[in-house]
């Protein structure tokens, strides 16, 4: 039986949302110096060499040896979901809108996942699923407006669309990833490798592989060591020690609001009263569609 701690777990998991908290407004710091393909650069080497210090030290890449080719294409194809498109859709995001309406635009994915797993893994939509569905979208419509609820108008509709096509993207990858039953980070290390593949030939082809060193790059390298890096490995930890999923997974709920906070004192953003509420529907939706996974 799997060697269980729930005091560490805790810990783990509350170092993982602290550190999620951060990383919006970390994305907006690293996008006043670079745009977001030179951002993804950054980010994907830094957490690449950050799963490949922790693969030697685990003496994972003896593992790695017995890769067959099925699964380093599985991992190609993982790789350009995540972290290749989803950031680039998530870093655009970010560039077009205010933190706080990108990041619990980008928060709603549980409800996707719920909806695409209806066609994909045969699951029913229930209608605590219905309920899900209507409550989350409601958040985002109050969101979008900015203050302005009663205008009836999404204030920059595209960066919206990216928020919400990320969150997309990030359901595919989960799918994706739910029967693949290879070592995590042996995983999280192959997709960042693909991942960094695919980055490299597109900042090489618009012109963004060299430039990146002209300007300061401890935000981008902050983002590549506490959003796709080092955070991953601590909830895994936090997931490997809890007595219980439900246990730490509940934490993860509170990232956004915590996130407010930062958004609001370091980038000096006034937090509308419409973000409070869009991002309370966008949460409560969720936890209106998991109902029903409780009871299962």
């Amino acid at each position: 039986m799997p060697y269980k701690n729930q005091s560490k777990a805790y810990i783990y998991v509350s170092l993982t949302v602290l550190l999620w908290s951060t990383v919006a407004t970390a994305f907006k710091i690293a996008l006043r110096y670079h745009n977001y393909i030179q951002l993804l650069l950054v980010a994907n080497i830094t957490s690449l060499l950050v799963f490949t210090a922790i693969m030697a030290n685990s003496d994972r890449f003896s593992q790695l040896k017995k890769t067959n080719l099925p699964n380093l294409g599985l991992s190609a194809i993982q790789g350009l979901f995540n972290p290749f498109v989803y950031y680039l859709l998530v870093f655009k995001a970010y560039s077009l809108l205010p933190a706080q309406i990108a990041q619990p635009a980008n928060f709603i994915w549980p409800v996707i996942l719920m909806l695409l797993s209806v066609p994909l893994l045969k699951q029913p939509l229930n209608l605590n699923g219905m309920a899900s569905l209507l409550i989350s979208f409601a958040g985002v419509l109050i969101l979008s407006s900015r203050g302005n609820p009663g205008s009836f108008q999404i204030v920059e509709p595209f960066g919206i669309i990216l928020a919400l096509l990320s969150s997309l993207v990030w359901a595919f990858f989960w799918i994706l990833n739910l029967k693949d039953t290879r070592d995590n980070i042996i995983k999280l290390f192959l997709s960042s490798l693909f991942s960094g593949f695919y980055i490299t030939i597109m900042a090489y082809v618009t012109g963004n592989l060299f430039t990146i060193f002209s300007k300061p790059l401890f935000a981008a390298i902050y983002v590549g060591l506490f959003e796709l890096g080092i955070t991953y490995t601590f909830w895994l930890k936090a997931l490997q020690l809890s007595k219980s999923t439900e246990k730490v997974s509940c934490f993860v709920y509170l990232t956004p609001f915590i996130s407010l906070i930062f958004i609001h004192f370091i980038l000096h953003e006034k937090i509308y009263y419409t973000s409070l509420v869009g991002l309370c529907l966008i949460v409560g939706g969720i936890l209106v569609g998991q109902i029903k996974v409780k009871k299962k």
